[in-house]
């Protein structure tokens, strides 16, 4: 017996009502392509500040080359010949993460500094993809102009900011690039979230790291925990997988994103970095 066809008024409801539904989410994808730059970073002003702790950091202002001021910490390190540039996550500020570089400036044995991104903390501007990497580079500028050799300065990123060392890395000469919670690319971090939203194609920040990498000569050190639900593990395996050797992967079991890396962190990375001098 032959179907008959639905009555008329069904399918004009039917078509109707999936015309609403396509036109929302065409709507709903250009505003958060309108918005981008506000959905993406999650800066924190100035007012959102942590006490740095005693010996307080030298305050440093680098100018980015529109002029643009942009505010970091300094922490010196008696007789140190390296030094490490610190290049910190999306949200808050550099202020939130003077115990990761105290930490590291210990642990190391280096110099440190620390910076904010245009619009993050004291820093001047509004953040985007590339006022991140000037202000990365003003950083790395800043050590060398400091005394600091260029294969003596250690890149360290941590999500975000993973996305912006491996950007240092391509351009100039380093010790090392170290990565923690790092996406493989903006998009790909995005569309994990939101995988109704053609991230991958309508995305103006990229960060794309995982191109980048394979570009990167010195030695890679990437960690990544297991737990992390901002940045899914795999896409610290990814990255792994397409950087050079020499590299390690250090696996951080029961860790999540934000939730700053566990002693065995600095264990690994000074051995790697001893072994790859």
């Amino acid at each position: 017996m032959t179907p008959h066809p639905p009555p008329r008024r069904v399918r004009a409801f039917v078509v109707r009502w999936t015309a609403f539904l396509v036109g929302l989410w065409v709507v709903a994808v250009l505003g958060m392509k309108w918005f981008e730059n506000a959905l993406v970073f999650r800066p924190a002003p100035a007012t959102d500040w942590a006490d740095p702790g005693e010996p307080p950091p030298d305050d440093v202002w680098l100018a980015l080359d529109d002029g643009t001021p942009v505010h970091g910490w300094y922490f010196p390190h008696e007789s140190a010949t390296g030094a490490v540039l610190l290049s910190h996550g999306n949200g808050g500020n550099l202020s939130h993460r003077g115990r990761l570089a105290r930490e590291l400036g210990r642990q190391l044995g280096k110099a440190v500094l620390s910076y904010d991104y245009p619009g993050y903390g004291k820093s001047g501007g509004s953040p985007t993809e590339a006022g991140c990497y000037a202000a990365g580079e003003a950083g790395f500028r800043w050590l060398v102009q400091k005394g600091f050799p260029a294969r003596n300065v250690l890149l360290v990123g941590e999500s975000l900011g993973g996305g912006v060392a491996v950007e240092l890395a391509t351009r100039h000469d380093h010790a090392a690039l170290v990565l923690a919670f790092t996406f493989t690319s903006l998009p790909e971090a995005a569309k994990h979230h939101k995988p109704w939203v053609p991230c991958v194609t309508l995305m103006s920040n990229r960060f794309d790291s995982r191109a980048k990498i394979g570009a990167c000569t010195r030695p890679v050190f990437i960690a990544h925990g297991t737990e992390d639900r901002i940045v899914p593990f795999e896409q610290g395996e990814a990255l792994y997988a397409a950087a050079h050797a020499p590299k390690a992967f250090f696996r951080m079991d029961g860790v999540g994103h934000g939730f700053g890396q566990p002693a065995e962190f600095f264990t690994r990375l000074k051995a790697f970095l001893a072994a790859n001098e």
